[in-house]
């Protein structure tokens, strides 16, 4: 059996040989596709033809991207969306509806709480926030009105990791799918199937675009949901069977929405898959060092990275992550002040607010990404005004370290 890093450069390739024998598939930027006839047309539309119609539905290259991913994440189906957030939009209106909830943690991304508190809520989707460390509470929020229950697997910025094989059996008790965005620890270190996961979502823009060069998102069904306890898919469960979800998505929320990755952002993802295990592996060591340099500095109050093994979170990330903990860090100074004039003395870090970009990208949370929410809100959250983030990049850590130790030293 061929391993991760073998099989992200040469499978799921297209069976069919490039005619000028190009060892990259041609990115297909084309919209609609010439059939033989009416007939194969119709059949195409009807779903009894595997052919592309129009990418805004299926796309050659988007085509071979997915397939790639089912193959590195040993799961069912996939689908490539436009974007990280566009993954999550879509299986929640997928399984969701009016006078249902989901059950989630208030310790996520802010556009992700943002999405479940303000977009969906006029619509009549109900969010029960819990703590995902505790399964009695978990269990107790569950009701016949539940459609999904949903967590990070490590969650930004608080870097919470949560049982997640325990939850699964919670979810699974309750007839309920389990959905578990995985951007920032991908298949390479965690395989969701093997934890009980039904439903994985990620930003591909992260890791897999391989340095930030696009922007694109996963739906990942591991096949292992029984969709006939999913209201809003019996029927499709009667037609399609194990493939409840993914054709509901094709033929409906995923087309209707208009949701699809760009075939050009495709191949970039495609691309980028490449060489994500090496920076993968370079990007989890860099952030232990800096994780272990930032402990011992006299002008740093906290550091929470789970690969500290005085971190809460250090024997759970271990288990489920393989020994790695991630490229993300964070890091408290003694004010919000401080932050800033760290941040803004940074000569290599740079000031972004992506993550798991080949480069080390710095980041006061409370005041960016979470800037819309009350101070009560942001104690809930855990997100605090003397709190920095840090995505550790592919650098040599040397160069990293170097470039915090200066700034610190001109506090």
């Amino acid at each position: 059996m061929t391993g991760f890093s073998t099989n992200a450069i040469h499978g799921g390739r297209n069976p069919h040989k490039d005619q000028h024998g190009a060892l990259r598939q041609p990115v297909y930027d084309s919209v609609a596709f010439e059939h033989e006839s009416a007939e194969d047309i119709y059949q195409v539309f009807a779903g009894r033809k595997p052919r592309h119609a129009y990418s805004r539905i299926t796309n050659p290259t988007v085509e071979e991207f997915e397939n790639r991913i089912r193959l590195l994440s040993g799961s069912f189906a996939v689908i490539a969306v436009s974007s990280g957030m566009a993954a999550i939009s879509n299986v929640l209106l997928a399984l969701a509806g009016n006078s249902t909830n989901i059950i989630t943690s208030r310790n996520l991304f802010g556009n992700t709480l943002s999405l479940m508190e303000h977009t969906l809520k006029p619509w009549g989707l109900e969010t029960r926030f819990v703590s995902m460390t505790d399964p009695e509470e978990i269990s107790a929020a569950i009701d016949h009105r539940t459609r999904a229950v949903f967590l990070e697997t490590i969650t930004n910025p608080q870097l919470e990791i949560t049982d997640i094989q325990a939850v699964a059996d919670i979810s699974a008790a309750h007839g309920i799918p389990l959905i578990v965005d995985n951007t920032v620890t991908t298949p390479y270190l965690f395989r969701s199937k093997d934890f009980g996961v039904n439903i994985e979502v990620l930003s591909s823009t992260k890791y897999i675009s391989g340095g930030a060069t696009s922007v694109g998102g996963l739906i990942i069904d591991n096949g292992n949901f029984n969709w006939d306890n999913s209201p809003r898919l019996v029927d499709w469960a009667k037609k399609t069977g194990a493939m409840a979800l993914t054709a509901s998505l094709r033929k409906e929320v995923y087309r209707n929405i208009g949701s699809c990755l760009a075939p050009h952002h495709a191949y970039l993802h495609s691309l980028g898959l490449e060489t994500m295990s090496l920076r993968i592996e370079k990007s989890c060591a860099n952030a232990l060092a800096v994780a272990r340099f930032l402990r011992l500095h006299k002008k740093v109050v906290a550091v929470n990275y789970p690969g500290l093994t005085e971190s809460a979170n250090h024997d759970i990330a271990a288990k489920q992550f393989n020994h790695r903990f991630g490229g993300i860090l964070t890091f408290d100074l003694e004010s919000r002040e401080r932050c800033f004039a760290l941040i803004n003395s940074l000569q290599l870090i740079r000031r972004a607010s992506n993550v798991n970009d080949n480069k080390t990208l710095i980041l006061h949370p409370a005041s960016t990404i979470f800037y819309e929410y009350s101070s009560e809100t942001l104690a809930k959250m855990n997100v605090r005004q003397t709190m920095i983030r840090l995505s550790v990049g592919i650098e040599d850590v040397t160069d990293i370290i170097h470039d915090l130790e200066v700034g610190l030293a001109a506090l």
